[in-house]
Formats: C-alpha cells, sequence, structure tokens
C-alpha cells in the first residue's frame, strides 16, 4: 500500500464520503468542504515535492500519515495563502518531525540599482506590515496572480505600482539563473543608470494600490550600505546573490 492510501486529511467534525484525489481514497473529516484548498495548485505542488529524487519520501525513511489543513486565504476566487500540518514521521525512531506549513505560491522581489555620479544606490519600499508589527523596508515584491510563471511581467507591473519607476523585462537579470535548476527560485536585479535628481524625486514617496491596503513609501540607500539598512530577507538573499555573480564574472 502506497502511503496515498493511507494519507487523510483532517480538519474537524464532519465525516464526508471518501473523496478521491490523484486515484487514492482520502479520508477527510472537516467543519466545511475546502476541495478548493487540496485541489490546488500550491497544494499539489508540494505533494509532488516530497515525492521527487530529492523529496522527503523519496528513500523510504520517511511516512507521511495524516495532513491537517488549518487555514484557507481566499484572494477573490483565488487561493492565496494555505496553512496545513503533515504528519511525517521518521521510521527509524518513530518520531514526527517538524511538519507546519504555510504556502503563499510564487512571487518576484526585485533589486533595482541606480547608478548615479560614481555611486550605486539601491530601492527599498517602506511598508506596513502587520504579523512583525513594524514598519519594514524591504525590495518591490509581489506575488503572481496566476501559476503561469509570468516572473518578469509581474515584477514590471510591481515596481511600476510600488515606486513609479517604469522597467524593461528585457533589461533585467535574473540572478537564480546562475543557480542550479533544482533551487527552482528566482530574484530580478535590475541595474540602471540614474540622474541624482531622480533619486532626490524617488526618496520619500508616496506609493501603492490605496484601495489594496497599500501604503508604500520608496526609501533609496546607497548600496554598499544596503545589507545594514534592512532585514528583509529578499533584499539580503539578493545582495549575496548579486555579489557571487558579479565575483564570478557572470555580470557586468
Amino acid at each position: 500500500m502506497t502511503v496515498w492510501k493511507s494519507l487523510q486529511l483532517l480538519l474537524h467534525f464532519l465525516s464526508p464520503p471518501p473523496y478521491f484525489f490523484w486515484g487514492y481514497a482520502i479520508s477527510l473529516r472537516m467543519a466545511f468542504v475546502v476541495t478548493n484548498a487540496i485541489e490546488s495548485s500550491l497544494f499539489k505542488q508540494w505533494l509532488k515535492n516530497i515525492q521527487t529524487e530529492t523529496g522527503l519520501l523519496a528513500n523510504g525513511a520517511m511516512s507521511l500519515k495524516q495532513v491537517l489543513i488549518q487555514g484557507v486565504d481566499m484572494f477573490g476566487e483565488r487561493l492565496g495563502f494555505l496553512k496545513f500540518k503533515a504528519d511525517i514521521i521518521d521510521k527509524e525512531t518513530g518520531q514526527k518531525v517538524p511538519g507546519i506549513v504555510f504556502s503563499r505560491g510564487p512571487a518576484v522581489a526585485v533589486l533595482i540599482l541606480l547608478d548615479s555620479e560614481g555611486e550605486t544606490y539601491a530601492v527599498l519600499t517602506e511598508q506596513v506590515r502587520v504579523p512583525v508589527g513594524r514598519l519594514i523596508l524591504e525590495l518591490p515584491a509581489g506575488m503572481l496572480d496566476d501559476d503561469q510563471g509570468d516572473f518578469a511581467g509581474t515584477a514590471v507591473r510591481e515596481v511600476e505600482e510600488e515606486t513609479g519607476i517604469h522597467l524593461n523585462a528585457h533589461d533585467m537579470v535574473d540572478l537564480t539563473a546562475f543557480l542550479d535548476a533544482s533551487t527552482g527560485g528566482r530574484v530580478f536585479p535590475s541595474p540602471r543608470k540614474c540622474q541624482q535628481e531622480k533619486i532626490q524625486q524617488l526618496q520619500g514617496k508616496e506609493t501603492g494600490l490605496r484601495d489594496h491596503g497599500e501604503l508604500i513609501k520608496v526609501h533609496v540607500v546607497p548600496y554598499d550600505k544596503l545589507w545594514r539598512a534592512t532585514a528583509d530577507a529578499k533584499a539580503l538573499t539578493a545582495i549575496a546573490l548579486y555579489e557571487m555573480a558579479k565575483r564570478d564574472g557572470l555580470l557586468p
């Protein structure tokens, strides 16, 4: 019997007939039906990942017993965020491994570098981030509207919405193209010449889609001080990729 024949998705209270997913009968207990969650690309991609050659279930040392869907956030008719808990067991010890999953789908972050009068500046946005209870300086970023993988198009749109800067997709460099294909990540930096006057116009500019609850302020900081100016993981990752690509001669 495969792991999927014994997989149970548990929510709460009700026990409808078995739900057939990927050809296997899966028991559901739920207060409300969330077939949009288990049929979503987010959940299907997770299922696919743990079964790949490098996945958790690849060598048979671990097994998946059940999945508890804990939360679903819809963005209109599209599933935006999915939180669930997976009971994955180490067969040798019989112990559970940490298995809380928050899945949010593909997104893109953009490192914009402005060259002016011999100095390089980076563009950050200041945004309200309720989960950490603070205003955070971070790279312009946004989630893809669908699963088609239009990272460049999303990058162009998000940068214009959040900073007012218009980028050309063909001018951007995908830093993670230099990584091993198994990483599956993407980060777009955008080197660009800029006059000092333009930098001054950007500094403190208020942007964002107010009807979407976006309250954004633009900040321009010297690139060599960027790594100390923000705790944004996207920015720090982009800096590392950019510097390593330059060191290895992969960028001008």
